[in-house]
C-alpha cells in the first residue's frame, strides 16, 4: 500500500495544491464580495454559478478528455481555473463574476474527472477501499488548509487572487511530469432522479438536502463570518474548522450506521443538525468558541448525511446498479447545491445573519419529517443485510464512485492487472 501511494505521490501533490487553491479562492470570493457590500442575495446568485458550471462539467467534460489526453486536458482546465482566477479583480461586476464563476466549476470538474480517473486506474480489488479513503482524507484536509491561507494580504487587493492562481497553477507541474500512463474514461451510466426516487426516496432526498445545506454554508459561510463581525483571520479558522469537523464526524457516525437501521441514524442526524443550526442562529458571534463548536457540529452533522443517503440507497439496489445510483446522487447533490445558495442568500437579506442557519434548520427539519414518514410507510432493511457503511464525499465527480468498495462490479484496470503479472513472474 506504500509503495502505492508513494507511485501516486505526483497526483497527490496536484490535489493537495489545487484543492486548496480553489478552497482558499471561494472563501476569498465571498468576503471580497462583503467587503464591496453587495447585498447578500446577490451574492447568492453569483456564486451559485460555480455550482451549476461543476455540474455541467460533470456531464460533459468527458468528451473533451476522450478528444484530446488526460494530461493536454487536465493542463486546459487547471490553466483555466488560474486564468479564471487572475481576472475577478479586473472588473468588480456581477454578471462578469457570474460567467467566471461558471467557467470556474466547470474547469475543476475536468480536473476532479482526471485525477479521480488515475486514482481509479491504480486501485485492485486488494487497495481500492484505502486508496478511496486516502483520496478523501487528502481532499478535506487541503480544503481545510486552503481556508487557513485566505488572510494572506488584503481580499481588497490583487494579491490573494494571484496566490489561487499560482497554487492552481503549480498544481500542473507535478502531474505534467509523471510518467504514468494515461487510463481509458468510460462514460458513467446513470439513472433518472425519479426512477432512483422510487427505489430510495429517502436517499435522493438526504443527497438533495445536503446539497443544499453544504452548498449554502460553503457559498455563505464567509458573508455571514464578516456580517456577524469576524475579521479575515477568524473567518478562515471558521471555514476550516467546519471543514475538519466533515471529515472527523464521517467515522463515528459510519459505526453507527453499520449497527442501527441507516434511515433512522439519518432521521437523528437531521434533528441534531437543526439543533445546531438554531443554536448558531440565537447565539451568533457572542462566544467564538461556542460559534466554532456550534458550526462544527452543523457541517459536520450535515456533511455525513450524503454518505448516510449514499448507503440507504445502496441497500435496495442490486450490485449492477450501484454506480449509476451513485452518479445520480451526485447528480441530486449538485442540484441542492444550485437551490442552497440562492435560497440562504434571500434568507439572509430578510433575516439578517442569522437568516442562513434558521434556513439550514428548516431544511433539516423537512428531511427528518420525510425520513420519518418512510420509516413508517416503508419496510426496513434488515441491520444484517445492510451493506458495509462507506464514507463518501460529494465534492466529488462520478469517476470515483467507480472506486467505492461496495461496488461488487469493479474490475481492475488492464494496466494492473499487467502489472500484477509481471511482478508474479519476476518473483
Amino acid at each position: 500500500m506504500t509503495r502505492m501511494v508513494t507511485s501516486l505521490s505526483a497526483l497527490i501533490l496536484s490535489i493537495v495544491l489545487l484543492v486548496s487553491g480553489n478552497a482558499f479562492l471561494m472563501t476569498l470570493l465571498g468576503i471580497r464580495l462583503s467587503i464591496e457590500e453587495v447585498s447578500p442575495d446577490v451574492i447568492g446568485w453569483v456564486l451559485v454559478c460555480y455550482s451549476i458550471g461543476f455540474v455541467l462539467g460533470t456531464l460533459y467534460v468527458h468528451k473533451i478528455i476522450g478528444r484530446v489526453g488526460h494530461i493536454r486536458a487536465f493542463a486546459v482546465f487547471a490553466a483555466m481555473a488560474a486564468v479564471v482566477s487572475l481576472m475577478y479583480p479586473m472588473a468588480v461586476s456581477m454578471i462578469f463574476w457570474a460567467v467566471l464563476r461558471v467557467l470556474s466549476g466547470f474547469s475543476i470538474a475536468g480536473v476532479l474527472v482526471v485525477i479521480e480517473s488515475w486514482f481509479s486506474s491504480r486501485a485492485t480489488n486488494a487497495n481500492r477501499g484505502a486508496l478511496f479513503a486516502v483520496y478523501q482524507i487528502v481532499f478535506y484536509l487541503s480544503a481545510a488548509g486552503g481556508q487557513l491561507i485566505v488572510n494572506v494580504g488584503d481580499p481588497a487587493s490583487f494579491l490573494p487572487f494571484s496566490l489561487a492562481a499560482i497554487l492552481l497553477t503549480v498544481a500542473l507541474i507535478p502531474l505534467s511530469l509523471t510518467r504514468m500512463e494515461a487510463p481509458v474514461i468510460e462514460q458513467v451510466h446513470r439513472m433518472s432522479v425519479f426512477k432512483l426516487a422510487r427505489e430510495s426516496f429517502s436517499g435522493v432526498a438526504g443527497a438533495l438536502i445536503c446539497g443544499v445545506l453544504i452548498g449554502g454554508f460553503y457559498a455563505l459561510g464567509p458573508v455571514y463570518a464578516t456580517l456577524v463581525g469576524l475579521d479575515v483571520a477568524r473567518t478562515s479558522t471558521f471555514m476550516a474548522s467546519a471543514i475538519v469537523a466533515a471529515m472527523l464526524l464521517a467515522w463515528p457516525l459510519g459505526r453507527l450506521c453499520d449497527r442501527f437501521d441507516r434511515r433512522r441514524v439519518m432521521f437523528w442526524i437531521a434533528l441534531f443538525a437543526a439543533a445546531s443550526a438554531v443554536g448558531v442562529a440565537v447565539f451568533g458571534a457572542a462566544s467564538l468558541p461556542l460559534l466554532t463548536l456550534l458550526v462544527g457540529l452543523f457541517t459536520g452533522l450535515s456533511a455525513t448525511i450524503y454518505p448516510v443517503a449514499v448507503a440507504i440507497t445502496n441497500d435496495r439496489m442490486e450490485s449492477n446498479k450501484i454506480v449509476a445510483a451513485s452518479s445520480t446522487l451526485l447528480l441530486s447533490y449538485g442540484i441542492g447545491s444550485v437551490i442552497g445558495p440562492i435560497t440562504m442568500a434571500e434568507l439572509i437579506n430578510l433575516l439578517g445573519p442569522a437568516g442562513l442557519f434558521y434556513g439550514n434548520a428548516g431544511f433539516l427539519l423537512l428531511l427528518a419529517v420525510i425520513t420519518s414518514y418512510r420509516i413508517s410507510h416503508t419496510d426496513d432493511v434488515p441491520v444484517e443485510e445492510q451493506e458495509h457503511f462507506v464514507p463518501t464525499m460529494p465534492e466529488a465527480s462520478p469517476v470515483l464512485a467507480e472506486m467505492d468498495p461496495r461496488n461488487t462490479e469493479f474490475h481492475e484496470s488492464v494496466e494492473v492487472e499487467e502489472m500484477q503479472e509481471e511482478l508474479r513472474q519476476a518473483g
